[in-house]
């Protein structure tokens, strides 16, 4: 029967610390941040950008101010704490720099302030979504149900703590709609108002990706990068622009894949499981080639 040594692995464990960047004794007491915390803030932002369809109360026009202060006065507590803890993280990762609890505070009221514009471009893709669905019996099935939506609200709010340069939380809040949707987009990604991504599973946008204004994504879209510029160790570049921009009304179907900073002109039409790593100027139509047949008879022309 093998034995082990309880306290040897606690120490092993403890010795550990490659994954952790900094290790200076002065970065050591910055909290981390909190995953389920943060998961509670983005419960209250969805109630206070969609009141009356998700928690508990029953909302009317007597009774929505006070409903909606509340959730923000429990939205700033959680969220101030997390943006500091962000800066934390930072810190540790070996980029220090000033942070303290009451210019979290400040950042966390900035990006509160932006609530009602992204509330205002939320509903815009949800009455894209479903203008452009034929399925769709309401609007408010779409809050509810459609996976697009509630990856875009995820986006939408991640993107503006990205503006903010708040530090992990952006991509922690794009990761939680990426695990419950397969739906990954980058809060880096500047997207236009009135986006409808339809049924949404394995749609991908990439960090420098620009969407425009009235766009429609199927299924297994990729937004991606062709490829990555090296630093002299051979280190893939940050910050770089590498993915596409997509104009004003394109409609991409399901599992197309356009890599590269290319552009996509505006009212154009990208068919299902394209490929493209070009240019496509406005107004255009870019399908498959239609598959050709050919009759073998006795094996002759294989």
């Amino acid at each position: 029967m093998e034995t082990f040594s309880f306290k040897e692995i606690v120490s092993e464990l403890s010795e550990e610390r490659r994954h952790i960047g900094s290790d200076t004794k002065k970065n050591e007491y910055l909290p981390m941040p909190d995953v389920s915390e943060l998961s509670r803030a983005m419960d209250l932002m969805v109630k206070i950008l969609f009141p009356g369809y998700f928690g508990e109360s029953v909302i009317n026009t007597e009774n929505l101010n006070s409903y909606i202060g509340v959730y923000l006065h429990k939205l700033v507590n959680i969220l101030s704490e997390q943006v500091y803890r962000g800066f934390g993280f930072h810190q540790k990762e070996g980029n220090v720099g000033f942070i303290s609890a009451e210019l979290a505070n400040q950042t966390c009221i900035r990006f509160i302030s932006m609530l009602p514009m992204i509330k205002r471009k939320l509903y815009a893709d949800i009455q894209a979504t479903y203008d452009g669905d034929p399925a769709a019996k309401s609007l408010g099935e779409i809050i509810y149900c459609y996976p697009g939506i509630k990856a875009l609200t995820n986006y939408r709010i991640a993107h503006e703590m990205f503006k903010l340069e708040i530090p992990v939380l952006p991509r922690i809040i794009a990761e939680m709609a990426h695990s419950a949707t397969g739906i990954d987009i980058h809060p880096g990604a500047v997207i236009g108002e009135a986006l409808a991504i339809d049924h949404g599973t394995g749609v991908v946008i990439g960090e420098t990706c620009r969407i425009g204004k009235n766009v429609k994504i199927y299924q297994g879209v990729t937004l991606g990068a062709l490829s990555f510029p090296l630093d002299e160790k051979g280190i893939p570049i940050k910050g770089i622009d590498r993915h596409p921009v997509i104009e004003d009304n394109v409609i991409i179907y399901s599992g197309a894949t356009i890599l590269g900073r290319v552009i996509i002109g505006k009212n154009s039409v990208i068919g299902g499981n394209v490929w493209l790593t070009h240019d496509v100027p406005p107004h255009s139509k870019i399908m498959q080639r239609k598959a050709k047949e050919n009759v073998f008879i006795d094996g002759s022309g294989i």
